[in-house]
């Protein structure tokens, strides 16, 4: 969002990427790219218009040829409707982006690809997609999660009333209220709000419990011991400020898979949304659960902890690490399934490193996990029904 002033009861200061606001990013431009590539390919076979370069064998092959119909340009829909909707998302960046997207355009039309009037038709196709995805942003939501002190007090104070326990920020310097308090009621993709709210894990060990003294004690063991090879697991899936955060790290990993599988366009689109959108829904599920339980962070119950990275500004239960990594693994291990226990297994490290780390108990990761698992589920579940198959 475009900058807004500090104030004593809204935080954060805007722009100011974290996990919720990075994992919407990435699935509504995921999912409007591939969206503009299912009309695109539906007008290309259509037409059944050849390439240029192909009719006149005078003009020099500067890329690859593709093999497909070259109207309308799938180059342009890609660039027109990234263009668009990173500008929404980013609206500090409008000229760069708009720079990005003429230098994507022309390198098509440039190299032979594609003649003016592919070009037109799919900026054309591109901009209409994602004013359709801007018009659902707006109306997700989004625009009421990061709640004013106030809200953010009585949801505390109801936590504190439901439960006996309620989580503090331990930030330096301290901030007033939580990230985005209220994203577990943002539209989800695949989920309704009631599946949301069923999907929700079951309690963490009461606070005095002799359950939870036992966790806190783990938890300072990792503390007070931390290997280098602890801390090297740590710093690898830390994802803070100033990072792609959590959702990036998982669609980092599946760029290399989406690679090395030669994925054609719309293949590599569809895997990103995929992959996205069960991230995202997974962030909701997550963030409903924290603002549920408002779980105090191990460090809050015993403040000799000393953690191994960064507090994060929000609840503990569950951890987010482990709910976006279930969830990521989960739809990767339905893309690439020769490759699920890999998958599964740097979802496990992803949660862990947060234990290693000293800023989550163990519930919260093992619940995370399986929490994220069966929400990338209704995913799947949506992706065996989408058409691509046939």
């Amino acid at each position: 969002p475009a900058p807004n002033s500090a104030t004593p009861d809204v935080y954060p200061l805007f722009p100011f990427a974290h996990p919720p606001y990075s994992c919407r990013a990435f699935a509504y431009l995921a999912v409007a790219q591939f969206d503009a590539l299912i009309v695109c390919w539906h007008y290309k076979y259509k037409f059944n218009r050849p390439e240029s370069r192909v009719t006149d064998a005078s003009i020099p092959q500067l890329f690859p040829k593709a093999n497909l119909p070259s109207y309308p340009s799938d180059a342009s829909v890609i660039a027109t409707v990234s263009r668009d909707m990173l500008s929404f998302l980013f609206p500090l960046e409008k000229e760069f982006l708009a720079k990005k997207a003429e230098e994507c355009i022309n390198a098509f039309q440039w190299s032979g690809a594609n003649v003016k009037s592919d070009i037109d038709a799919g900026s054309f196709i591109g901009a209409e997609m994602a004013k359709l995805a801007i018009a659902r942003a707006k109306g997700d939501r989004m625009g009421a999660a990061q709640a004013p002190k106030d809200t953010s007090d009585a949801i505390k104070a109801a936590a504190l009333a439901r439960f006996g326990w309620s989580w503090s920020n331990l930030e330096t310097p301290p901030r007033p209220v939580g990230i985005t308090p209220k994203f577990g009621k943002v539209k989800a993709w695949n989920m309704t709000p009631a599946q949301i709210i069923n999907e929700r894990p079951l309690p963490p060990p009461p606070t005095l419990s002799s359950e939870m003294a036992d966790e806190v004690a783990e938890v300072k063991s990792y503390a007070d011991n931390l290997t280098r090879e602890n801390l090297a697991i740590v710093h690898k899936w830390a994802d803070g400020a100033g990072t792609y955060t959590p959702p990036g790290h998982w669609n980092d990993i599946a760029e290399e898979y989406i690679a090395a599988e030669n994925y054609s366009e719309v293949r590599a689109a569809r895997a990103f949304a995929l992959i996205n959108m069960a991230i995202h829904d997974a962030g909701v599920g997550c963030w409903e659960t924290k603002y549920f339980y408002f779980n105090p962070r191990p460090s809050q119950l015993d403040v000799s902890i000393r953690t191994g990275t960064g507090i994060p500004n929000f609840p503990a239960y569950t951890s987010g690490h482990s709910t976006f990594s279930g969830s990521a693994a989960t739809v990767l291990s339905y893309l690439f399934p020769s490759d699920a226990q890999y998958f599964s297994e740097q979802a496990s490290e992803a949660s862990m490193s947060r234990l290693y780390g000293a800023i989550h108990y163990r519930s919260d990761c093992e619940k995370g996990l399986i929490h994220g698992n069966k929400i990338g589920g209704y995913t799947v579940s949506f992706a065996t029904n989408d058409g691509a198959g046939n």
